[in-house]
């Protein structure tokens, strides 16, 4: 069954949307707002986003600038009432594969979403490795060896983010900007409570620590010697 994410602030839009989909044997997962239909989008990776532009708190183009900058390839499909030439332009810009203007004909969405659904994923990176630790971004599993982590979905961002910057140091604001989304450092220890976690759930008994505190900076994560 083919994956979507709704995320749409309009209550009867919303509906006639998942409504239609699902009769036509889609699994469709709903988001009123900007900041859910982000951490939604990052933590259950569905097969295609469809997206309003004019979301209240985040709007949609940063939602979709945010998920590109993190590296997240699921194909997305605009919608706007905003039709401008310009308007269009800063969709795609934002990384928008397509854009579709309100009002629009269920119909036509269904079949704008068939076809980002038929092509070809080039060049997504979607399995990270680090010595022995595996992670599957669209599965959104990690294993260390042959054991299954059982992480929570911020853990997995905070690993995700670690994995893709390995053997380099980690300050505790760049967590804070890239992984919270906190554009100020707060007084709180909070990164180390949730590092300290994630450090117990990546090593055992008889592993090697493969998350390293850099006193006084932040953290580094390391392969196996």
């Amino acid at each position: 069954m083919r994956r979507l994410l709704l995320i749409e602030d309009d209550d009867e839009t919303a509906e006639e949307i998942t409504g239609y989909f699902r009769d036509r044997g889609f699994d469709v997962d709903c988001s009123a707002t900007g900041k859910e239909g982000l951490e939604r989008a990052s933590a259950t990776a569905p097969d295609l986003l469809i997206l309003d532009r004019m979301l209240p708190g985040l709007d949609g183009l940063s939602v979709l600038e945010t998920l590109r900058r993190d590296g997240v390839q699921t194909p997305a499909l605009v919608l706007s009432a905003l039709s401008g030439v310009d308007d269009r332009v800063r969709g795609l810009s934002a990384g928008g594969d397509d854009y579709l203007c309100k009002p629009f004909a269920l119909a036509e969405l269904l079949a704008r979403v068939e076809a980002l659904l038929r092509r070809p994923v080039i060049g997504a990176e979607t399995v990270l490795r680090v010595g022995s630790l595996h992670m599957d971004l669209v599965a959104r599993s990690v294993r260390r060896g042959a054991r299954t982590l059982d992480l929570l979905p911020r853990e997995f961002r905070l690993l995700e983010y670690m994995m893709r910057r390995a053997g380099q140091t980690i300050t505790r604001a760049m967590l804070f900007e890239e992984v919270w989304r906190y554009n100020f450092t707060p007084r709180s220890n909070l990164v180390d409570v949730h590092m300290g976690r994630l450090r117990r759930k990546l090593s055992v008994p008889g592993e090697p620590d493969l998350l390293a505190n850099v006193r006084g900076i932040g953290f580094v994560l390391q392969a196996e010697p």
